[in-house]
């Protein structure tokens, strides 16, 4: 399963990408980006080096030129106490504005609300109506759910079963789709969820947008978790976490 740093290398960064293109870039910049390297932004650098943002095959990475303008290096640069300069410039210029792309991306997918939506805390996952682990994180949650501190939002999909799909239509077309995902998740193996013998079309059109992030952000299996850390910083979790881990996605009880 790739890092969460990794998946949101896989969206464009369009307006850095835009702000990039209108900046002339020094000859030797310019021979990475001719390499397929999207060159975002440039920051200080010590010794003489300027920093340099790029995104090259799905990856932050940290390019110096030189003080002469002449040539650049590309890789982390390190001080003499091992700490790592590159992180925090790739993390400004190229991590943290995709996070915020991609969280934009789940907000404005299709999904159910789960809880009270004033509740201060947001968790999206990609939920399938045949998912036992999606079922036993719904079960987690209900303590902060309950308590309106959290809020889940299922982003559904359809991968596990032949009639995925059709229950995630279902659900969508249900009067009352919190309710019937509520009855749904509470009644377990044995929920009544009926799979739509004809999805409509509107819905199949939410499923196909709901899959195609999926697909963007090379996540292959249910539930997939993603929330904000204490710092703001977005983070996934995949499959049903444990206690300790629980505590971090939901915040303290």
């Amino acid at each position: 399963m790739p890092s969460l740093r990794h998946l949101l290398t896989l969206l464009p960064l369009t307006l850095a990408a835009t702000l990039a293109q209108a900046e002339e870039w020094p000859a030797p910049i310019k021979q990475i980006e001719a390499k397929g390297a999207k060159i975002i932004g440039k920051f200080d650098a010590p010794s003489g080096l300027t920093g340099y943002a790029a995104q090259y095959q799905n990856r932050g990475m940290a390019l110096y030129l030189t003080a002469d303008g002449k040539s650049v290096i590309a890789g982390n640069l390190y001080d003499a106490q091992g700490n790592d300069l590159s992180s925090a410039p790739l993390e400004k210029l190229v991590y943290a504005p995709m996070a915020k792309e991609v969280w934009a991306k789940m907000e404005n997918s299709s999904w159910i609300q789960d809880g009270d939506v004033k509740a201060p805390r947001i968790v999206y996952l990609f939920s399938d109506p045949n998912c036992p682990y999606c079922n036993m994180f719904w079960e987690q949650a209900r303590p902060w759910v309950k308590a309106g501190k959290v809020q889940l939002r299922h982003i559904m999909v359809g991968i596990i079963r032949e009639d995925s799909a059709a229950k995630s239509a279902a659900l969508f077309a249900a009067k009352d789709p919190q309710k019937a995902l509520e009855e749904h998740e509470a009644a377990g193996k044995g929920s009544k969820l009926q799979a739509l013998a004809k999805i409509p079309a509107d819905i199949e059109a939410k499923l196909d947008s709901n899959m195609k992030l999926m697909d963007e952000l090379e996540l292959s299996a249910t539930p997939a978790i993603f929330y904000l850390d204490d710092k703001g910083g977005l983070q996934q979790q995949q499959g049903a976490p444990s206690p300790e881990k629980l505590v971090k996605i939901l915040g303290p009880k």
